[in-house]
């Protein structure tokens, strides 16, 4: 049986300490900053550093060649502790340097490590939730896999209260569909039967924060919307939003795509967020890639 722990997140002026301080963990760190909590977290540049800092946040540097400086500073008073780090082909970089040093953080009240559904593999269109077989289909969608196994091994051995976030692709503010129209690099694929889930940033942070409020140590998360659908629709709502043409519809089979981007159409598959609603308790603020676009036409 699982630990279940509830904590009071608005209580007191929590520490919590991020590395890898990128587009969804910023938006969740600033969120918190913003209920007075102190906020400390990574990044790989000494710019973006001072710009973080300039915003209040403690910052250090941290990337696969630059461990902490100072571990014991950077991390100590951390009550939360996130990492969105992706892993490399010699596994994961925050655990290959500071695994000891996260496990000697007791009494940590919540441990987050942001992962990918890559990590099930394909499914041919079917649906899968957290009991899912993990099966990745690439290189990639493994060192995710083994990356969870290393977290929850700091779980087991210990007893870090551990927590999976797999994330579905992530879209929002300057990073979405509207944006690539303007832009003018969007694409529209046709490839039969193919669907992929989706998530707005502002519910990976609301997602995240509903698990630190409610903590269930070992337990891994789905974090995606309602409506697994083909790309291809998405970019055609996207057109018709603002009032543009769609970019033509090509083959996939024709496409120009680079290795990377062509890898990400060998997993085909649903996923399912249904324990997140019924564990966390999260309503989602933008159930849909329709609801998501239209608030993010108005910014």
């Amino acid at each position: 049986m699982r630990e279940e722990r509830k904590e009071d997140v608005s209580a007191g002026s929590p520490r919590f300490f991020c590395f890898g301080l990128g587009f969804s963990a910023l938006n969740l760190a600033e969120r918190l900053q913003a209920r007075g909590w102190q906020v400390a977290g990574t990044t790989r540049t000494v710019e973006k550093a001072a710009a973080l800092r300039e915003r209040g946040i403690e910052v250090w540097l941290f990337d696969n060649e630059t461990p902490l400086a100072d571990p014991a500073a950077a991390l100590a008073g951390s009550d939360y502790l996130l990492s969105s780090v992706p892993p490399s082909a010699d596994g994961d970089p925050v655990l290959n340097a500071h695994a000891q040093d996260i496990a000697k953080l007791h009494p940590l009240s919540w441990v987050g490590y942001l992962s990918t559904t890559g990590v099930y593999g394909n499914a041919d269109g079917g649906w899968v939730d957290e009991d899912s077989r993990i099966h990745p289909s690439g290189t990639r969608g493994q060192r995710r896999a083994d990356a969870e196994a290393a977290w929850l091994e700091l779980h087991r051995t210990e007893g870090l209260p551990v927590h999976l976030f797999r994330l579905a692709g992530i879209y929002g503010p300057g990073r979405n569909q509207l944006e690539s129209l303007r832009k003018g690099k969007a694409r529209r694929l046709h490839k039969p039967g193919q669907v992929f889930s989706r998530i707005h940033v502002d519910d990976i942070a609301k997602v995240l924060e509903a698990s630190m409020a409610n903590s269930y140590p070992g337990r891994a998360y789905n974090v995606c919307d309602d409506d697994p659908s083909d790309p291809a629709e998405v970019v055609t709502h996207a057109a018709e939003l603002l009032g543009v043409e769609p970019p033509p519809l090509v083959p996939f089979e024709e496409a120009d795509l680079s290795p990377m981007a062509r890898s990400f159409y060998d997993d085909n598959k649903r996923v399912c967020n249904r324990r997140i609603k019924e564990e966390l308790g999260v309503r989602l603020d933008y159930p849909d890639y329709r609801s998501g676009l239209k608030a993010l036409l108005k910014t």
